[in-house]
């Protein structure tokens, strides 16, 4: 059976006031056992301003337990940035 070679993008509205604001806080703020996760934030996407700003753009992985990792470091980092 042939491995695809490309990406699958999903774009995934989140409980925040901007998305944005929550990838920096990931990358610069937030650890789950020293490892974080990389996000793209949805505004980017979209031509229409306001749109997209509550979204983030998941790159899904090939491997399904690095997914649900990364699924539990964004929940618990959810968690933290709404305190």
């Amino acid at each position: 059976m042939a491995r695809p070679e490309g990406v699958v993008y999903t774009m995934v509205n989140l409980p925040v006031d901007n998305a944005e604001k929550f990838c920096i806080f990931l990358l610069e703020k937030f650890r789950i056992n020293n490892e974080t996760v990389m996000l793209a934030p949805g505004q980017g996407f979209y031509q229409t301003p306001g749109v997209g700003e509550t979204q983030v753009r998941i790159a899904y992985v090939l491997n399904e337990q690095d997914l649900k990792k990364c699924i539990e470091i964004i929940r618990l980092g959810l968690e933290e940035y709404n305190k």
